[in-house]
């Protein structure tokens, strides 16, 4: 507000402006979330540099780099990672197409069996990983003979992660003008080449997309890999074996890692979206 002047006294008044309360209440949400978000990532980055034994950042005895140099000396890690990505491979190769084929079969087909069709599709996301990792475990080693190992944890987690696929591949597909299809059909062309040359297109972003939540839910994934990987382990659930004796520097190593990668790959595609969309 401005200044009023009084001529006659000669003296000014100034209105005091109102605190906005939203803004500061928001501001502090906003510092508050970030800093429950990132607080503890930044702590696991200095701790992967400091010499002590044990992650720490208050008891602070050096700069190092050992911890870096030790990662590749643990084997159990590096074949724990292996495994990791072999498994998420096979976890995209398996999710991609069952979660397209559940998408596709939902958005066309016209009956009153889609919303219990929906239900049955969605529901191994609401199932306890436990349950569906022990679950996959039993049946494939009574059914089949097989024992416990990556391949029965890639279909245990493929059993939920094609859901999550399902459902983005459903979002893209409502907004597809179907129209385009339909006059395709009518002007002779089959069903597979209707889909190779105008859906499939269409949900390329989509598939890349879902390839990489598909390919992240994997590597992260514990609950589930644990009860159906039996005597195989992968990275994550190696971790949690060690954690009962005491965390190593070396975990904080493989965390600092996977950030900087994150950081670097989202970079680039930031990058490469800016470039294509001025080309």
């Amino acid at each position: 507000m401005t200044a009023t002047t009084l001529e006659s006294t000669g003296v000014t008044e100034t209105a005091k402006t109102p605190v906005d309360w939203s803004s500061a209440v928001l501001n502090g949400y906003l510092v508050i979330f970030f800093a429950y978000m990132f607080l503890p990532m930044i702590f696991m980055v200095i701790a992967a540099f400091n010499s002590a034994p044990t992650p720490s950042v208050i008891d602070w005895q050096g700069f190092t780099l050992d911890w870096f140099r030790a990662l590749p000396q643990d084997q159990r890690f590096i074949d724990g990672l292996v495994h990791s990505f072999i498994i998420a491979v096979g976890v995209i190769v398996i999710s991609i197409p069952l979660g397209l084929a559940g998408a596709l079969l939902l958005t066309r087909l016209q009956s009153q069996a889609t919303t219990f069709l929906y239900t049955v599709l969605v529901s191994p996301m609401l199932t306890p990983g436990i349950v569906l990792g022990a679950t996959t475990l039993i049946f494939w080693r009574d059914a089949f003979g097989v024992e416990g190992g990556l391949f029965t944890a890639t279909i245990a987690q493929s059993s939920f992660i094609a859901s999550y696929c399902m459902l983005m591949f459903m979002a893209r597909l409502q907004r597809q003008d179907i129209v385009l299809e339909e006059a395709a059909l009518d002007l002779g062309a089959s069903s597979f080449f209707v889909f190779r040359r105008i859906t499939l297109p269409f949900l390329m972003p989509t598939i890349l997309t879902a390839s990489a939540i598909a390919f992240l839910q994997s590597i992260e994934n514990y609950n589930t890999t644990f009860f159906a990987i039996g005597p195989s382990w992968t990275l994550v659930t190696e971790i949690g074996a060690r954690m009962r004796f005491g965390i190593s520097p070396v975990i904080n190593v493989i965390g600092v890692l996977f950030v900087a990668i994150t950081i670097i790959a989202a970079t680039v595609y930031v990058m490469a979206s800016r470039r294509k969309g001025r080309g």
